[in-house]
């Protein structure tokens, strides 16, 4: 197993751009590398390009007419047909549709197979994470869903056991519905609650396929306005144990950074410092519970494009790269003077928010009658007991 993490990347993954006025803004993707690169991380590990997905491989998710249907939509936008999700306002057509978005899944797929190769332990495509393409449309921002076809490719490999961690606002729906009825394939998704967020799915009683994969799907439907403390508090009373019993052969985490207060999407309060935080436990626990400690980490939403996204992804290549970003270093002038350059906005100043954030453990009891507490009893409940553990 290589020492060095990878990290996938080929500037072409930019051109994958709704248009102006789109909260998907590919700057957040520019300014992520150019930081990454000035804080010297892209020594710290192997920069790979990988090709693009291909037929075949697209097809491991998507079905061949929704793939066409993306073809022709990306070399004539408009001819987009909307009963495929293309077209609309969360996912405009734009020329070059299907290559953008091919290319991004390649690099996922790329990733998983450099894991399941033994190529190296830990790899980061913070361009994915496209959470909510289905087999057969496009929703939310997301065209083809690259952290599925990552998941299929190694259970085509010969994977028994992946383990999928969704740590975005929004509930990863895709990849809970590719793989409901595989028990194979657990997916575990922390999130807005449905009631105030899109998808409008993600309830606790989603508990996988009855009779088939009972116990494997499992989310956690958060309180709006949910801050560091109950968001760190939920994820470490379900995340760690689910995986500990599972005992994935790889571990595959979803990453969108629009769980920030500053998100203009959603409405949880969590800062910077506690995403890191979560980073790190992921990092930690493929250390713990997947072979070897592979460890696929993917982007996702997030829509504060330059005070949060690229600070954000900069310390998930850092801890994957085992140099982890100092919460207190200061932001690279030379980075700053790039996000003026580009967006007219001043650039953070430092890789935190000044946050120091501590939850209480799930061991030390809970309070009936906290709304965060309710949510996290609320899929313990449905869940816990399928896979013979106690709520």
């Amino acid at each position: 197993m290589s020492g060095r993490a990878m990290l996938m990347w080929d500037e072409a993954v930019t051109a994958y751009d709704f248009g102006d006025g789109h909260p998907m803004d590919p700057v957040r993707l520019a300014l992520t590398m150019g930081l990454v690169r000035d804080f010297g991380l892209d020594r710290a590990v192997d920069v790979v390009a990988a090709r693009p997905a291909g037929d075949s491989t697209l097809r491991l998710v998507h079905r061949a007419d929704y793939v066409a249907a993306v073809r022709a939509a990306s070399a004539d936008p408009r001819t987009a047909d909307q009963a495929y999700g293309l077209g609309t306002v969360d996912d405009p057509a734009f020329a070059g549709m299907h290559e953008a978005s091919a290319l991004i899944a390649g690099q996922s797929v790329a990733a998983a197979e450099a894991l399941w190769r033994g190529d190296t332990a830990h790899a980061v495509n913070f361009a994915g994470g496209l959470h909510h393409a289905m087999a057969g449309s496009a929703a939310g921002f997301c065209i083809y869903n690259d952290a599925s076809l990552a998941i299929a490719r190694l259970l085509e490999l010969g994977a028994e056991r992946v383990a999928y961690v969704d740590t975005d606002v929004h509930h990863g729906d895709g990849v809970q519905t590719a793989f409901w009825d595989d028990p194979r394939v657990l997916t575990i998704s922390l999130h807005e609650h449905p009631r105030t967020l899109f998808p409008g799915t993600g309830r606790p009683e989603e508990t996988g396929a009855a009779g088939v994969a009972e116990g494997g799907a499992v989310n956690v439907a958060l309180p709006p306005g949910t801050g560091d403390e109950g968001w760190l508090r939920a994820f470490h009373a379900v995340v760690p144990e689910l995986l500990a019993d599972f005992r994935p052969q790889v571990l595959v985490t979803q990453h969108g950074a629009d769980t920030h207060f500053e998100d203009p999407l959603a409405h949880l309060a969590v800062s910077l410092d506690a995403q890191r935080l979560v980073q790190e436990a992921c990092h930690a626990l493929a250390h713990e519970h997947a072979d070897d400690g592979r460890w696929l980490a993917l982007g996702g939403g997030g829509y504060a494009v330059v005070d949060v996204v690229p600070r954000s992804w900069t310390h998930l290549v850092g801890i994957a790269a085992h140099a982890p970003v100092e919460p207190e270093a200061m932001v690279p002038q030379e980075w700053r003077d790039r996000v003026y350059a580009l967006t007219r906005q001043p650039g953070p100043r430092r890789m935190t928010d000044g946050r120091t954030p501590r939850w209480r453990d799930w061991d030390a009891g809970y309070d009936p009658a906290d709304r965060l507490d309710q949510a996290v009893l609320a899929t313990r409940r449905a869940v816990f007991p399928l896979r013979g553990l106690l709520p």
